[in-house]
């Protein structure tokens, strides 16, 4: 079977497994592809039970189920999946968007960006500041099954073992590198086998392109950071990552793996697991200090389910703390401006927002036409200090192989011939910020606000990572795959001048954490031990959300490992 083939069976089984597709139809259609030997009977009945086991369960929703899921996210998936393997409970996750199988730009890892703005996206913005020139900044976030799993741009990478380590430090104890590295391990299936650091036979299939597979955009960042010095980097998960080499991806035969594929789908076939579309949380049940269950919207008709155990919310950073707020949780004085009435005073819930941050962008003219895209429009990537003497790398550099430039810039620099992108991006932010209801709606204004470069080591940061790109642009490998800059020009001379781009230019990795965070001091709003929000019973957090400090990498990663320690302590107790 081609991979093209492949791929298309793959599909036409998960749209079984999901109930879009009777033994008929999936029969009829694999036989017209001319795959109908190829594809074994047990993966056709496999996939046929699944079907018909999710069909029956979404047409009988209980009033109660043991645990209910708040969101079918990368952590939200990896904990369905490990209760269903692990106990006998009946399980509800709750999905807010719809499937994400029969869709191109979930699959194509190069047609990632087209989820942006989709009906698959949140569609969230940060509040405007001076600092980023008073423009609104999008802040994609994925709806759908998988979430931003199944929408996002597939980097695998942990970061350093001092983010974890400094997790232990803030009171979470538990959660240092070494203590959660088998855990990191159980989550991947490396291509390179089982090392000291790297995981096999794990539900998510990791994979590096090889130097010779990369696009030439990804290849010359490469060869122009090695030629000013960095060291070249084969795993970005490995020993260090300090230098530049090819990404991590979370990817089969080229095609996408999310957790709803890599985790979640597996397990449709237990009877005691229900996956819910198109389901919206609106609240929670509470009856005193204690967490009964959800409200939820369901084809337009609101719903109330009990959990007999507890509810676990994985909604993220944004739609996590405003259901708490919207159910009494939160901070009390605020609550009563809206109208709320408290049930537990927490100040943190909301608060400790963070983002990375990066340009976008500094666009390059190519001397010849930019090859047709690969891998997820990347494809190399590099990790430095902005400061010498700093312990673990602060910036991230990604090369893109299209233009990529914020709407203002766009409508003022005209976009050379052969254009590509080179975005330097800051991971260790010490800007802070939240998120607060404007209204006691389930679906009213939010006011999201990380204060993106609020803080001067941010604004430096950034202004050094600027100045980085300006010298490997200067690079011989570099200079003989590019005419010019382009955006903007190379007459852009002064410090001034280059902080004034920065801050018209920079946006977000999409990459929210923190407004839940775990920790012990007054402002923790969940316990690093249970995930169980202080003070409430019945109820846990497993999403990026809890992280008390960003990574300084993706958070991808960290987050199905949150999904995968909230299992850990439900199972084990």
């Amino acid at each position: 079977m081609t991979d093209t083939s492949k791929e298309h069976a793959e599909t036409l089984l998960d749209l079984a497994a999901t109930g879009k597709l009777s033994r008929r139809a999936l029969l009829t259609q694999l036989a017209a592809a001319g795959l109908g030997a190829a594809v074994s009977a047990s993966a056709v009945n496999q996939a046929l039970a699944a079907g018909l086991v999710q069909s029956q369960n979404a047409a009988n929703i209980q009033s109660e189920y043991d645990y209910i899921i708040v969101g079918a996210g990368a952590a939200g998936c990896a904990l369905a999946r490990r209760l269903a393997d692990g106990t006998d409970a009946s399980i509800l996750v709750l999905e807010a968007g719809g499937n994400d199988e029969g869709v191109p730009e979930i699959d194509n890892p190069a047609a990632w960006v087209a989820n942006i703005g989709s009906e698959r996206d949140w569609s969230y913005f940060y509040t405007p500041t001076e600092q980023v020139d008073n423009r609104p900044i999008l802040l994609s976030r994925g709806k759908v099954l998988g979430g931003s799993s199944s929408t996002n741009a597939l980097v695998w990478v942990r970061g350093v073992p001092g983010d974890y380590d400094n997790w232990a430090a803030q009171g979470a104890e538990g959660w240092d590198f070494q203590s959660i590295l088998p855990k990191l391990k159980a989550m991947e299936d490396w291509q390179g086998g089982e090392t000291a650091l790297r995981g096999a036979g794990g539900p998510i299939p990791v994979m590096a392109p090889t130097l010779d597979s990369l696009h030439p955009v990804a290849k010359v960042l490469i060869d122009a950071a090695e030629s000013w010095g960095m060291p070249y980097i084969e795993d970005m998960n490995g020993p260090s990552n300090l230098g530049v080499g090819p990404n991590n991806f979370n990817m089969r035969d080229g095609v996408r793996v999310s957790t709803a594929r890599g985790y979640l789908r597996p397990a449709l076939d237990n009877p005691n697991l229900t996956v819910l579309l198109r389901a919206k949380t609106t609240g929670l049940v509470m009856e005193g200090n204690a967490c009964r269950g959800v409200n939820i919207l369901v084809d337009g008709e609101q719903r109330t389910i009990r959990a007999g155990a507890e509810v676990v919310l994985c909604a993220g950073a944004i739609d996590t703390p405003r259901l708490l707020m919207l159910s009494g949780i939160g901070n009390a004085e605020d609550l009563a401006d809206l109208g709320i009435a408290s049930h537990s005073h927490l100040p943190g819930v909301g608060q400790n927002l963070q983002e990375h941050i990066l340009l976008g962008g500094m666009i390059y003219e190519a001397r010849e036409p930019i090859a047709p895209p690969t891998h997820n429009l990347e494809g190399s990537t590099f990790f430095w200090k902005s400061r010498a003497e700093l312990t673990a790398p602060d910036l991230m550099f990604v090369s893109i192989q299209i233009p990529y430039l914020m709407p203002g810039l766009a409508a003022e620099y005209p976009l050379p011939q052969n254009p590509f992108t080179i975005s330097p991006g800051l991971m260790g932010v010490k800007s802070r910020g939240y998120m607060k209801m404007l209204s006691a709606q389930h679906d009213g204004a939010l006011e999201i606000q990380p204060n993106i470069l609020q803080e001067p080591e941010d604004r430096e940061a950034m202004y050094q990572g600027f100045l980085l790109a300006e010298e490997l642009a200067n690079e011989p490998a570099f200079r003989e795959f590019a005419v010019q800059r382009a955006i903007p020009p190379e007459s852009l001379a002064t410090r001034a001048e280059k902080e004034a781009f920065i801050r018209r230019s920079v946006t977000t990795y999409f990459h929210p954490v923190g407004t839940a965070k775990m920790g012990i001091d007054e402002m923790a709003v969940t316990d690093p031990a249970t995930l169980k929000v202080h003070g409430v019973e019945g109820l846990r957090v497993a999403d990026a959300s809890v992280m008390p400090s960003t990574t300084s990498a993706n958070t991808h990663v960290p987050s199905i490992l949150i999904g995968e320690m909230a299992a850990d302590m439900i199972i084990n107790g």
